[in-house]
């Protein structure tokens, strides 16, 4: 496992790549932005709104994000319909920051059938290592499917993740969210909505909700029309209501703007850490280091006492409840976590939670 010259991102991570210099896409990425034309990318925005006279659905989760996109929308004389796919297990900072987005936009709330989804939490951690795999899944669905039988044609989304934390050569420069790409980087990890019908009684009806629609609106990263900007956003959400929770969701977090509403999120976390070696906290402070709010070398001294320590508490809800909340013994959760540890990378440690990365991780 090596890391990035220039931030903390390690080749572990799926799709990241890295140059001949050992500094990776998400880096080059940030470097390329002076040569972006965005004037030019918000005359292109503005083309799109007005061809639909200002009508769009903005995808929602609830966050700093999605206010950000409805606020920059209002902003520029559109009418968004604000669309948001109710997480796994809402936090109460979550709660308030949907209403609050009620203040800004109409809004429409979906939640799916929550016994099937605690099955499908429960699937998606035995088989793939996500616990969060029917969020993934509806993020991407109901948005479309609201957008389409309400006779939307056009879906906004946040930053292209490929442009902010890397992916393949190429895949950077996307501006529409294609069907291929929701199959190549929506997080399904190898499973379709398909595989779960008839476990443990799920039917093809539950699993509609996880399907897209057969005709999708069109849908567009807003990352790719203006600079992204995760601190900037959160600054203009919290001016328009949008609640934090300081200092942050957990000590292997580092914002405390980011992933307030699925108390779930600290375990989905956890497993990436185990998986690949980085953690959310080391996503987050890598993108500072890019920005030039913190060095290198702070950055990696934060992310060996911080980075991946197990959220026995996120947004104040304990590991135990979440893991009962599924469904599972924890004895079966700890040997799921211990399935999907990389141990090329780990050393075990006396303590089952919190293995530590090989020094070889860390040298730079």
């Amino acid at each position: 496992m090596r890391r990035c010259n220039l931030c903390l991102l390690p080749d572990t991570k799926p799709d990241l790549h890295f140059d001949s210099e050992g500094v990776c896409s998400a880096c080059r990425n940030f470097g390329n932005r002076p040569e972006v034309d965005w004037e030019q990318r918000e005359g292109e925005l503005g083309a799109l709104l007005e061809a639909e006279d200002g009508r769009c659905v903005v995808a929602s989760s609830g966050g700093k994000d999605s206010h950000y996109i409805a606020l920059t929308l209002k902003r520029m004389g559109a009418k968004p319909l604000i669309v948001t796919a109710s997480t796994c297990y809402l936090t109460r900072t979550g709660r308030s920051n949907i209403d609050n987005l009620g203040r800004h936009a109409p809004t429409i709330e979906y939640t799916p059938n929550r016994e099937v989804r605690a099955k499908l939490n429960r699937y998606g951690l035995e088989l793939v290592g996500d616990i969060s795999w029917p969020e993934h899944a509806a993020i991407f669905s109901i948005p479309l499917k609201v957008a389409t039988g309400l006779g939307y044609n056009l879906v906004f989304y946040g930053e292209n993740p490929q442009r902010e934390y890397g992916g393949p050569l190429g895949s950077e420069q996307a501006k529409e969210m294609t069907a291929r790409w929701i199959a190549e980087f929506g997080g399904f990890l190898g499973l379709r909505p398909k595989d779960f019908i008839g476990r443990d009684g799920i039917t093809a009806d539950d699993m509609a909700d996880y399907e897209l629609p057969d005709v999708k609106p069109d849908v567009y990263f807003l990352g790719q029309f203006i600079p992204w900007d995760s601190h900037g956003n959160a600054r203009k959400a919290a001016a328009a209501g949008m609640a934090w929770y300081p200092p942050a969701p957990c000590r292997a977090n580092f914002w405390a703007h980011e992933n307030l509403d699925n108390a779930m999120t600290g375990l989905h976390d956890h497993f990436m850490f185990r998986k690949y070696g980085y953690g959310r906290g080391v996503a987050q402070i890598s993108v500072d280091i890019r920005n030039g709010k913190i060095t290198r070398e702070t950055a990696l001294a934060w992310a060996r006492a911080n980075d991946g320590l197990f959220p026995q508490s996120y947004m104040g809800v304990l590991a135990t409840q979440v893991v009962s909340h599924i469904g599972i013994e924890w004895k079966e959760f700890l040997d799921c976590l211990d399935r999907n540890t990389n141990w090329a990378i780990f050393d075990k440690t006396a303590d089952p939670l919190n293995p530590k990365l090989k020094e070889e991780a860390w040298r730079c």
